[in-house]
């Protein structure tokens, strides 16, 4: 923390930088013609795992940025469980990424920008809230949000654009 900054900017900073570094995955999905989403997975201000989609290059429909961190991380520490943990991604999870984030009891879900179409933390559903699992993740969403939207938009407008020429 500089002598300047409040606990509060610090760690509003210390979620801009972790979400940056997301964003950087989400660029090589982009580049490799994959959905732009990247993830990163922190513990204790540590990198444990960064990824990005790519259910496609890898005829994987379950190839997902949060996914495989989660994959990652689990081989890394040799554990499925991977509680104390902050996930970041910059697009809002699906219904299957929210299932693997409770069953590998990730503590904290921090996300850029809402997924209007198939987000099932706040947008379409929000199966965070509901009362019958067995584990609860804190969430907080709209970091780095307005980036993480762009590369979001920027890849499907080019994506329409090449297919009507």
């Amino acid at each position: 923390m500089t002598p300047d900054q409040s606990p509060a900017e610090e760690i509003q900073a210390q979620h801009e930088r972790w979400m940056a570094l997301a964003l950087e995955q989400a660029k090589f999905s982009a580049r490799e013609g994959e959905v732009p989403v990247g993830a990163v997975l922190v513990a204790d201000n540590e990198l444990l795992a960064a990824a990005h989609n790519a259910p496609i290059s890898s005829h994987d429909p379950t190839a997902h940025a949060e996914i495989r961190v989660l994959r990652q991380a689990s081989q890394s520490l040799g554990n499925y469980r991977l509680p104390g943990t902050t996930l970041y991604v910059t697009i809002e999870p699906c219904t299957m990424c929210v299932g693997a984030l409770i069953h590998a009891r990730v503590e904290r879900l921090v996300f850029g920008a809402r997924e209007p179409r198939a987000g099932a933390v706040v947008s379409q559903q929000r199966l965070l809230e509901e009362g019958h699992y067995n584990h609860r993740i804190q969430v907080l969403e709209g970091i780095l949000a307005d980036s993480c939207g762009q590369i979001m938009q920027a890849f499907f407008r080019d994506k329409r654009a090449e297919s009507q020429s």
